[in-house]
């Protein structure tokens, strides 16, 4: 398990008012047809943060499945991409112990009080972060956010681990700020 998830998990009782093992037996009791139904119950029935909702939710749902394997899929035949996304996580968890890694079916969020960045394996060779950085000027490097839409105002790509350098981790910075 990776440590953000671990600290969030450990620290559930205290931020939440319940365990992770009570939030799923609250939510296995309920039917929400989507995700965010249950994220917004916990929300506005519980007082969660969405944080620590849409963990419990993710969590909830799975049955075999578990965040390792999430981010194992996205990476299967991109192994060599898996030293610049451990290098990201380092990154991102490096800010604050409010920084939440959630492992989705093809990205990885990373979500403050709301998601700052976005960690994608694009490609075999590439992964791509997404950042919401609004009003940020674009550069040859900070793109315009291409695939991710609205998730995210800017896209760098990365090919190797020396693409985190100071600029990039200035800018990580920067959007975890701004996700307050």
């Amino acid at each position: 398990m990776e440590p953000a998830l671990k600290t969030m998990i450990d620290n559930m009782p205290e931020k939440t008012g319940k365990s992770l093992e009570e939030w799923k037996k609250l939510l296995k009791s309920k039917s929400f047809e989507k995700h965010s139904e249950a994220v917004n119950f916990l929300k506005k029935e519980h007082g969660v943060t969405h944080g620590f909702a849409n963990t419990i939710v993710l969590l909830s749902k799975e049955d075999n499945s578990t965040n390792e394997d999430l981010v194992a899929n996205q990476y299967e035949g991109k192994e060599t991409l898996m030293p610049i996304y451990e290098e990201l996580l380092k990154v991102v968890t490096s800010f604050g112990k409010d920084v939440t890694v959630t492992p989705k079916k093809g990205s990885v969020s990373i979500i403050r009080k709301r998601q700052f960045a976005l960690i994608k394996p694009a490609t075999k060779t590439r992964i791509d972060l997404g950042l919401k950085l609004p009003g940020k000027e674009l550069t040859k490097r900070l793109e315009n956010s291409g695939p991710f839409g609205t998730m995210c105002t800017h896209r760098v790509q990365l090919t190797e681990i020396k693409n985190i350098d100071s600029e990039l981790r200035d800018w990580l910075e920067e959007a975890y700020e701004m996700a307050k």
